[in-house]
This record gives structure tokens, sequence and C-alpha cells, in this order.
């Protein structure tokens, strides 16, 4: 599903879902302002239009986060049918379409603005490991076969030299921990996505979750307040004028 689309869809359903909250929003304020006749219509106006201006601020968090992740980190934004995350040697996992084998390899060797395979990427990658300048895995050689299927095969192993930017096969795992024993290395693969979503989700990720969540909460909130404030008017007023 590409970004465009799913941009679409979001832009659909949420402006679906801020009609739906302004017609509850407008509607809760006006009934518990039953009898207010000071700032009662003002109220209900904003009330109504703060679902929609919930609208526009998720959506500007969202581009705001997308380009820092995609220009600033070099990690996908999030939504679409690739993900990617830079590693800290200055090599990529990139998945398309599927998040159980992907390819890694180095973004500044790569020939225009595709993905190939070379001495420095390897695809069809299932299972990785990051140590230091080196990254081992276990890869699927029939990965285009296997496509979509919910399967672990892995029938080779190898070992990328980031800083070489070459890498070793293995056809058996023990040949590629002989190996990486003598480079110090204790073999620890994961599943491709697990690897991934250690690298791409960092402290900005929680910062663009809160930036999302915490104003919308506090304009609640502010709403809130003001309605107890339009109703504890209304008391006083009646209030003086029993005295």
């Amino acid at each position: 599903m590409g970004i465009g689309f799913v941009l679409l869809l979001w832009a659909i359903v949420g402006s679906i879902l801020a009609g739906i909250g302004a017609a509850v929003f407008s509607g809760a304020a006006s009934f518990f302002t039953r009898g207010v006749k000071e700032g009662r219509r003002r109220l209900i106006t904003v009330a109504g239009i703060f679902p929609f201006l919930c609208l526009g601020w998720g959506a500007s968090v969202f581009i705001f986060q997308a380009v820092v992740n995609e220009g600033l980190f070099n990690r996908d934004s999030g939504i679409g049918d690739s993900w990617h995350a830079a590693l800290p040697n200055g090599y990529q996992i990139l998945m398309i379409d599927v998040t159980d084998q992907g390819m890694v390899y180095n973004p500044k060797t790569q020939p225009g603005s595709g993905v190939g395979e070379r001495n420095d990427a390897i695809a069809g990658v299932r299972t990785i490991q990051v140590a230091g300048q080196y990254v081992l895995g276990g890869a699927d050689s029939k990965s285009f076969d296997h496509f979509g299927q919910e399967t672990n095969a892995v029938d080779g192993y190898f070992l990328l030299d980031t800083q070489a930017g070459k890498h070793v096969t293995f056809t058996t795992f023990e040949a590629l921990r002989s190996k990486a024993s003598e480079l110090n290395i204790t073999v620890d693969l994961q599943p491709i996505y697990s690897v991934y979503s250690k690298y791409r989700f960092s402290w900005f990720d929680v910062f663009a979750g809160l930036l999302f969540v915490v104003p919308p909460l506090a304009g609640m909130v502010l709403l809130i307040v003001w309605i107890i404030r339009l109703r504890r008017s209304q008391h006083m007023s009646l209030q003086a004028q029993k005295t």
C-alpha cells in the first residue's frame, strides 16, 4: 500500500472522526451549559471546531516527525509499504511489503534511487546482528519464492565487514560462529524486524508522540475548565438574584 493512498485514507477517516467529535463536543458543551446566557454560544462554537483543530495539529506533527526521521535520522516516516532504519555503522536495513526479510546495504555506494545486491549489500536477510563494524546474519536465497509466506527459511549465513565493504558467506551456522569467534564476536542473531525496531525508534519518537497527544489533552482540559466557569458564573448570578 503506497504512502499516498495511506495518507488519503487517513485524511478521510480523520475528517469523519473529526466531524463526529465536533457533534459530540458541541453537544456536550450545549448540554452542560444549559441556562447559561453569557459566553455559551462562543463555547459551543469552539467545542465544535476543536476536533478539526486536533486533526490539523496531528497532521502537522506527523509531517514534522516524517521530515526529521527521513531527512535527519535516515529512517522511515512510520507509514507506507517500506521500512528502513540506519545502523550505527552507516549501513541501512530495508524491508519492503513484508517485515520477515529484507536487505542490508550501504546507501552511499548504491547507484541511483534503487537498492541492488552488491558485495556490500545483501538481500533476503532474515536474521541479523550488528557487532561494531561487522554485520552478521542469516539469509534466504529463495526469498522471492517465499515472499509473503510465514517461514523462517535460512539457507546461508554471512559476515559483512562494513569498513571494507565486503562480505563472506557460509553454508552453516557453525562456520559463521567459528569465523565470528576469531573476531571475538559472540553470535546472537535476531529477526530482522527486531533489529530494525531497535534502531528505528528513539527518544525523538517519544517526543513526537508526546507532542501529538499533550496539546489536544490540554485543549480538552481547558474546555472542561471553561464549562465549569460558565456554570459557576451562572450559579453565582442566580444566587445574587435570590438575595
